[in-house]
């Protein structure tokens, strides 16, 4: 089993911490003892976002009062900078309690607490913290500073354009006024859609897709008219930022990737083996695909299964298919394994599942599945 992520989280980040500020603060600005005091209490016992808490809780105890005074001594005080976007790593999250830090206690100086972040995001990141500068009185001054940011050199930059003003960035409070209105998000993105880092675009499509689920239609216009000019990479992040409206069978977001309600292509057959398993087990879903006419068409398929929940009511969920190019009259067979093992995010129950196939956004029922409690032997 995974070690847990906070036990890679030890007392030693904050040893480390304030060794580093020690090489840096003169005087009496700093109290290392004490600072380990406070930071390092009943440790043990803390999640992972309440031992970075801490730290920073013991920062902001520890070091100057005067804010840009301490700001300016974390910012001294820092490592390299990340090589690359594959560099990132448990090891970053040394840096969890500085951006903690800053997002709480940055406020009395922008210009400061931007570079600090600035800083930070070359080595961690600071989509969490850039968000606390994104609501009230700061809002104008942080939307400049990140349109400035969206032509920076590091990749680490720029994505933290994309992915600090998603509206519902997971493990983040809401930005509740690009949920209303995501028009000057858009026009971030709108900066970025040809960034040469997939590190970046990938980003981009991820605002894109929380975006989406407040504003279908804005969404799907901003992308097909993003499609018309894109090119591999660019089309790739473009099915990536419509894969929610592509999972609920949206046509008009099917439509821009090519695979509008118009194709003909059809299901016709389908099966599942074995039609009864248990629970730990799998079952592997076969669909049909045909295309009647004498002219090319596409095919867009993903297999829906209703998965029963402990009150014997039904929940959706949709797994990836194929994406088919079909030959006049053509047919060929789309099979996807699903897993009823037990997890982490889904648990099973027995009962009887219904599999569907979806293909350009059009549903056909291919059958069920009994799934029986697990084998005890």
């Amino acid at each position: 089993m995974a070690e847990p992520l906070k036990d890679q989280f030890t007392t030693e980040v904050a040893v480390r911490l304030a060794t580093d500020l020690v090489a840096v603060a003169s005087g009496d600005e700093f109290d290392a003892e004490s600072f380990l005091t406070q930071a390092t209490d009943d440790f043990d016992d803390l999640e992972l976002s309440d031992r970075a808490q801490q730290i920073a809780d013991s920062l902001a105890a520890h070091l100057p009062a005067d804010r840009t005074r301490a700001m300016t001594l974390l910012g001294r005080s820092l490592g390299p900078e990340l090589e690359n976007a594959e560099s990132f790593g448990m090891s970053t999250f040394f840096y969890w309690p500085h951006v903690k830090f800053v997002a709480d206690h940055g406020h009395g100086d922008l210009d400061t607490a931007l570079t600090l972040q600035y800083e930070l995001t070359k080595r961690f990141t600071a989509e969490f913290s850039i968000r606390s500068y994104l609501v009230g009185e700061h809002r104008p001054a942080t939307l400049e500073r990140l349109t400035r940011w969206t032509r920076d050199a590091d990749e680490h930059v720029r994505r933290l354009v994309s992915e600090g003003t998603r509206p519902r960035l997971p493990w983040a409070p809401r930005l509740h006024e690009f949920v209303d209105d995501p028009s000057v998000v858009l026009e971030l993105l709108e900066r970025l859609r040809h960034d040469e880092s997939e590190y970046v675009r990938r980003s981009v499509a991820n605002n894109l897709n929380d975006i989406a689920k407040d504003h279908p239609t804005v969404v799907v216009e901003t992308c097909r008219r993003w499609w018309a000019d894109a090119d591999d990479d660019g089309r790739r992040m473009i099915r990536h930022a419509l894969r929610t409206l592509i999972k609920a069978g949206d046509l008009d977001a099917l439509d821009v990737i090519g695979f509008g309600p118009s194709s003909p292509a059809r299901v016709v057959g389908g099966r599942i083996e074995p039609e009864a398993v248990a629970i730990g087990e799998s079952v592997r879903v076969h669909v049909e695909v045909e295309n009647p006419t004498a002219a090319p068409c596409r095919a867009l398929v993903d297999i829906r299964v209703h998965f029963v929940k402990a009150n014997g009511s039904t929940r959706p969920r949709v797994f990836k298919g194929a994406e088919l190019d079909l030959e006049p009259g053509a047919r060929h067979t789309v099979s996807k394994k699903v897993s009823v093992r037990q997890h982490s995010t889904r648990t099973h129950h027995p009962g009887s599942h219904q599999v569907e196939a979806i293909i350009n956004g059009t549903t056909a029922d291919i059958g069920r599945f009994e799934l029986a409690p697990p084998n005890e032997s």
